[in-house]
């Protein structure tokens, strides 16, 4: 199912499109009730943000900390981070630069495999996640993009209930993004269905998993029990978070050295790239969505494309859209 940055799984139709003239870039999105506007406080608005992305990590940490020895133990960090990769490549490698943008071609296995992976990260189901990411590059950062931090306004006020929307907030609106429109490729593919149909028992898979080796290795229920929670819930709460950071800051903060679409804002954000598997360096993406490679640029760590041309070389996956010298010039600033 090979993509153009202009086929219809990428772009949404025509007559679905916002008339440009409609949105001036910095107005909140219309039907929605916008807060009234506020000038200045970006320091106040970093500072903010910053609380609300570290904190939680540094609260685990402390927790591990404390607990070392008797509520977490050494194979409970082994497995969230065996855990955390494999979902994780599932989600980027799997459902975003194959499913969504056909980055490159898989054979029929490793796809499969790609897209159970990428399911037991609990963000949803795959058809649902392609459909609502491909929708999110129809129309970025402006009226009908699922998760724009831009939703309420630029001002300060707006900004930050944008973050908060970007980041989590858009998950509780009843926003249905209709895959018949977004992802009928998908739901012509017998194998991404039943992967699809089989959601709710790979997240019971996620979580049983660290739970039954976690027995399995400290020979009672206890470390199962703190493998569940470290394995299990705490991995799948930090890489909830991490994805959702590309969605809210990836879209705020960072540098923008490549051109992207009128109103796209999309931003590279270098602390996230190693947590995200090269998810962050946001701005290419954005620039060239088809490109297997997000992070092109000297000391640009890409974790998810080291995978792909590892697969590659496998003869796993074929025709790898790989960015060229040419390319990736012709999208600088």
């Amino acid at each position: 199912m090979p993509l153009s940055p202009t086929s219809s799984a990428t772009v949404a139709p025509p007559d679905t499109l916002p008339k440009p003239e409609t949105y001036d870039g910095t107005s909140p999105f219309p039907s929605d009730d916008a807060a009234p506007e506020r000038d200045g406080g970006e320091r106040l608005y970093v500072a903010i943000t910053a609380v609300i992305v570290v904190l939680p990590f540094v609260a685990i940490g402390l927790a591990g900390w404390l607990l070392w020895g008797r509520l977490i133990h050494p194979a409970d960090i082994v497995l969230a981070l065996v855990l955390y990769t494999v979902t994780g490549l599932g989600v980027t490698v799997g459902f975003h630069r194959g499913l969504t943008h056909s980055g490159y071609r898989a054979v029929r296995p490793v796809r499969i495999a790609l897209a159970v992976a990428g399911s037991m990260s609990f963000q949803g189901d795959v058809i649902g996640w392609v459909a609502t990411h491909r929708r999110h590059h129809a129309f970025t950062d402006r009226p009908g993009d699922p998760h724009s931090p831009y939703r309420y306004g630029t001002h300060l006020r707006g900004q930050l209930r944008g973050l908060l929307h970007a980041h989590v907030g858009w998950l509780f609106r009843n926003d249905r993004t209709p895959p018949e429109r977004y992802a009928p490729d998908l739901l012509a593919d017998r194998d991404i269905r039943a992967v699809n149909r089989a959601f709710p028992a790979l997240c019971v898979l996620t979580l049983a998993l660290p739970f039954g080796l976690g027995w399995a290795i400290g020979g009672s229920w206890l470390y199962g029990v703190t493998a569940l929670v470290w394995a299990g819930l705490v991995r799948i709460a930090l890489l909830h978070h991490v994805t959702w950071s590309v969605n809210s800051l990836c879209h705020m903060i960072g540098e923008r050295p490549f051109r992207t679409r009128r109103h796209d804002r999309a931003t590279n954000l270098w602390p996230l790239a190693l947590l995200s598997f090269g998810e962050s360096w946001h701005n290419l993406h954005h620039a060239d969505p088809t490109s297997a490679r997000h992070g092109v640029d000297r000391g640009q760590i890409d974790p998810s494309a080291a995978v792909i041309r590892l697969l590659e070389r496998a003869g796993w996956v074929y025709d790898v859209r790989w960015p060229t010298a040419e390319r990736v010039a012709a999208r600088r600033t």
